[in-house]
């Protein structure tokens, strides 16, 4: 009687799939773990000039990272004004900022950490010009 010829897998084919494996694993880990970047390309914000005189900045851009403190005032035509809470080297600071309209379908929550780029208008008003949730 004739014997058959075993069926079985090539172990290369084994290799290939454990490999693909473990690229996939490490590929998504890696996309679900990073944050939205910060705005490294803007210089940060130097509070302590902000709030001795946020008027001498005008027209510059600025990043600025903290956790929203209080939502100040809101409109659907006007946006709403939030107070920031900062870290600095004396301890923390609330600086308030405008969030324009443009941002409406945004839900800016308190108690939650945000980095924003934000324009320092005429009067010495910050602006946000983008907003990253961290």
């Amino acid at each position: 009687m004739a014997r058959r010829a075993s069926s079985s897998l090539h172990p290369g084919v084994f290799i290939g799939i454990a490999a693909a494996v473990v690229v996939a694993v490490i590929g998504g880990k890696s996309l679900i773990k990073k944050k939205p970047a910060g705005f490294g390309n803007v210089n940060p914000l130097d509070v302590k000039e902000f709030l001795d005189n946020g008027n001498s900045l005008r027209g510059n851009e600025y990043s600025v990272e903290g956790k929203i403190d209080d939502k100040l005032r809101w409109t659907a035509s006007r946006g709403q004004a939030v107070s920031l809470r900062v870290k600095t080297e004396g301890g923390e600071e609330l600086i308030p900022i405008e969030i324009p309209p443009d941002f409406n379908n945004l839900n800016v929550e308190r108690e939650q950490r945000y980095a924003m780029r934000i324009k320092v208008r005429q009067g010495g008003i910050p602006v946000a010009t983008a907003i990253n949730r961290l």
